[in-house]
């Protein structure tokens, strides 16, 4: 697991691209968050088809041919500093392969931001361009609109990184469902995404050497156990340092959810901490994806080495 190319921080003024390259954004929420966006002082601009969508499928923002455009015009224009996704869904596993992975690369690194569906993006931007990407609200979300922990989060990690290198721990901790401490590079995002992706184009090998982070929305617990398994019999987990987990809304009861998360995790014989506060959850952290660091399970934090962006 090697370390990425952190992009630079942004500044007052910045350009960002909002694009939607999974479902289909509504126009309300949109506008909310490039209000937030521009009361940030940046500048947002809307990809031409990020409220579009499909004729015969009502679950994608548009066409797949038009959603990867949007995403691969904004990111080689000279003129946008960051390219941040207008919500989750499910779409991204359909463009991945439509972008022009070799124009990106010369574009040269800015700064991404997306959770949930855009896990495929982060593995592609990992693979790809060799760039440290942020796990964190999209731009039309529900927590990225009404959640001051969420945008502050967010902002910090975008204009002063340097201020949120340690993470989590912002609330009483539950003991560390493996306890230690572990050094790796963070990874990972949506489990359902991680576990459908393993062995396609863009996509890492496995986790070893790596700070895995994992979460999920509307999975039952054997869904989760499912996923976990099919990770666990590829060898995808072989030589992880140690798990984060994070939300697991609508997932069933956590008191059911969480043997599953025990009896397939706790074997691997590395730290793992739970409830760490990303992903599909309420004042949901901006997780740097691609950074080296130390994961203290027992005290529920994950320090950087250095900051996510430069």
């Amino acid at each position: 697991m090697k370390e990425l190319v952190r992009p630079s921080r942004l500044a007052p003024g910045a350009r960002v691209a909002v694009v939607a390259p999974s479902g289909p954004v509504a126009e309300e929420r949109l506008q909310a968050g490039l209000d937030l966006l521009r009361g940030w002082d940046l500048d947002p601009v809307v990809a031409p088809h990020v409220l579009d969508r499909h004729g015969r499928l009502p679950h994608l923002a548009g066409t797949d041919a038009d959603r990867a455009a949007d995403l691969q015009r904004a990111w080689c224009d000279p003129r946008v500093d960051a390219v941040l996704c207008a919500r989750g869904g499910y779409g991204a596993q359909r463009v991945v392969d439509l972008l022009d992975w070799d124009a990106m690369r010369a574009a040269g690194p800015k700064v991404f931001v997306g959770f949930s569906d855009a896990t495929t993006l982060h593995e592609a931007f990992a693979v790809r361009l060799g760039l440290v990407t942020l796990y964190g609200p999209v731009a039309a979300g529900i927590d990225f609109i009404k959640n001051a922990r969420a945008q502050e989060h967010l902002r910090a990690t975008l204009f002063a990184p340097e201020t949120v290198r340690t993470v989590g721990a912002a609330r009483p901790v539950r003991p560390a469902l493996a306890s230690g401490r572990a050094r790796g590079v963070t990874l990972g995002g949506c489990l359902t995404l991680l576990a459908t992706g393993h062995g396609t184009p863009h996509t890492r090998s496995g986790a070893r050497g790596g700070l895995l982070l994992l979460e999920d929305v509307g999975e039952q617990p054997y869904a989760v156990d499912r996923a976990l398994t099919q990770l666990l019999r590829t060898g995808w987990l072989d030589g992880v340092h140690g798990v984060l987990l994070g939300s697991w809304d609508r997932c069933g009861s956590y008191e059911a959810l969480r043997p599953v998360l025990v009896d397939r995790l706790a074997g691997l014989g590395v730290p793992v901490v739970e409830e760490f506060g990303f992903g599909h959850c309420e004042g949901a952290l901006t997780m740097p994806l691609g950074v080296p660091a130390t994961l203290d399970a027992d005290e529920g934090t994950l320090t950087l080495d250095e900051s996510a962006l430069r």
